[in-house]
Order: C-alpha cells, then structure tokens, then sequence
C-alpha cells in the first residue's frame, strides 16, 4: 500500500507512519512543522519507504500532487488544541475547513481511499453516556471560538459524506475521544501530558474549573491500528467510527492518577476557566463513547489501562525508553 499521511510530524501522524512502515507500505507525510514536531519523524527519516514533504494542506497543487499514486490518504493535519483554537481562531477555521476540502478533493481525483480523522468534540455538550456515531450535536453559540473547532470539523464530516454519496469518494470518517501517548504535548492544551509534565517538574498540577467533568482517554498504540484497518475495510465506507476508550475518569481524579503514577509530591490547584482560556470558555460535564461499531468492524478493543497511559507519557518525558509491549506486562 502506498499512503499518505498529512499532519505526519504530529503526535498521531507519526505513530501511524512508524506503524504503516513497519507493515511493509510506503508512506509520504506531509506537514507544516507549525505545531508538528520533526522530532517526531526520527525513526520514520532512517527508512528508504518515507518521504517528507514540508508544506501546507492549504496548498491545493501540492496536496494534489502529493496524492497522486497513493492508495489510502490519512488526513491527520489540524489546527487543534484549546489553546490553538483560541488564539488561532481564523487560521484554524482556514486549514480545517479549505485545508480539508483540498485533501477531499485530490483523493477523489486520484481514487484513494481517505480516512479522515475527525473528533469527540462533534457531539459537543451531549453528556450522555455512550454517545453513538448518530447522536444528536450539542453545541454553544457560534460566537465562543469553544466551538469553532467543533463547527469545522462538522463541515468536514458534512463535505466528505456529500462526496461520498454524490461524487462515490471512497471514506471513513473517524472521531478519536482524547488520544493520549508518548510524543504528545501539553502546550496547546492536553491535560495528560501536562499534567504529567507539571508532576515529574514538582509544580502543582493546574485542574481547570472545579474538576468534576469526565473524560475518557485510550492510548495512540490502540488508536492507530484501527486508523489502517478501518482504511481497508468495505463495510467502513462512508461511515463515521468512534474510537476510544469508555474508561471514565474525572479531571480532577485525572490528577491524582498522575501524581500516585508518578510517585510525585506535587499539589493540586484549582485554576477558573476564564483564567486558563479567557473569558466566555464553556465545557462539557461529560463525554464517553460507544465504540461498539469499531469493535464490529475491525475488532476494536483498547489493551491500556489510565495508569498504563500515564506511565507511558511519563517514561517519555522523564527521558526513559518506551516500548508498547512495557505498559501491557
């Protein structure tokens, strides 16, 4: 298989080319480096099956020419991350709504099977336990940036099932719930590697609002095996899959997990929204997924504990060799 794999210095674009290559495909990554990490493709840039291309997805020639020969197009790239979203609000609108309809476009051109990495936050504030791929959205008013991201990434989902039905684009839409692993930062606003980042430096561990919302977090190792077999499975076309774990932990529980993982000392502080992002930030009380299509479609079962996330981040961070099989022993 040939692939392409936009956002590929990313935390999950370069997990799914380390995967991809260690299945024998050949693989072209193409990203911006603008939140991406070249670091990230280290292993990737020592085999002869890789190419990387630095550029945009708003690069309509590019993207077009990248695609060409390729079989399957993983569309990773995104501006993402609450504080991305916030202080980028029109750059992301841009590279997730044009950026995407350049990629829909040149693997419907070059017949390539596109699988599009969607998000949780389409559901928004629905708080139901089990929030199955056709359940209603739930979103805040269109002027809080909260949900621009959300807003974009509907358009997205709307744009490829129009192509899919009208114009035969062959695709999978998935929607990952907080993916967490090595490689992942904290800077634009995950809580796991923060917070881990924050314990293993002895600062205190900063929870936003009263710690009481609850989210489930499932490991990349897990996620991105399903990404590739969900790109060659016929009965995946032209459906969205929910991907993550239904384990369900509060935020402020979250910190706590940390510190007990990490043996540190470190206190736990309670910070306002407004003084995190800004005024006007709303979030949701819960959100937990049904993954039960995912596991009728390619098997999906996710193998990591929280624990076992938070050991893996933690190893990274602190400078110690991870390796998938460590955390399941």
């Amino acid at each position: 298989m040939r692939a392409l794999v936009t956002g590929a210095a990313g935390f999950i674009g370069s997990h799914l080319i380390d995967a991809l290559l260690a299945d024998g495909h050949h693989v072209t990554g193409l990203d911006d480096l603008s939140t991406g990490d070249h670091d990230n493709l280290a292993q990737a840039m020592t085999e002869p099956r890789f190419r990387f291309e630095s550029g945009s997805v708003l690069d309509h020639a590019r993207v077009e020419a990248l695609t060409a020969g390729a079989d399957v197009v993983f569309h990773l790239a995104a501006a993402v991350g609450a504080f991305v979203i916030r202080d980028q609000t029109l750059e992301g609108l841009r590279t997730n709504i044009h950026g995407t309809e350049n990629v829909i476009e040149a693997a419907r051109w070059h017949n390539a099977t596109l699988v599009f990495a969607s998000t949780s936050e389409i559901y928004g504030k629905n708080t139901t336990i089990g929030l199955r791929e056709d359940d209603d959205r739930v979103l805040g008013s269109t002027l809080k940036f909260r949900w621009s991201y959300a807003e974009a990434k509907a358009v997205d989902e709307s744009l490829i099932n129009a192509y899919y039905r009208a114009r035969a684009l062959s695709a999978v839409i998935v929607r990952p719930f907080n993916t967490v692993g090595p490689r992942q930062t904290g800077r634009y606003g995950m809580v796991v590697p923060r917070f881990v980042r924050q314990a293993l430096a002895g600062e205190p561990l900063t929870v936003f609002g009263d710690g009481s919302q609850i989210r489930c977090f499932c490991h990349v190792a897990d996620v991105v095996p399903a990404l590739i077999a969900l790109a060659t499975n016929p009965r995946a076309q032209g459906r969205a899959v929910n991907l993550g774990s239904t384990e369900q932990v509060t935020i402020g529980e979250l910190a706590s997990r940390v510190l007990a993982v990490t043996g540190s000392r470190s206190e736990i502080r309670h910070i306002s929204y407004e003084e995190a992002y800004g005024p006007g930030y709303e979030d949701m009380a819960r959100r937990v997924p049904d993954c039960t299509l995912a596991g009728e479609l390619v098997g999906f079962r996710p193998r990591y504990t929280l624990d076992q996330i938070i050991d893996s981040v933690a190893r990274e961070i602190g400078g110690r060799a991870w390796r998938p099989a460590e955390t399941l022993r």
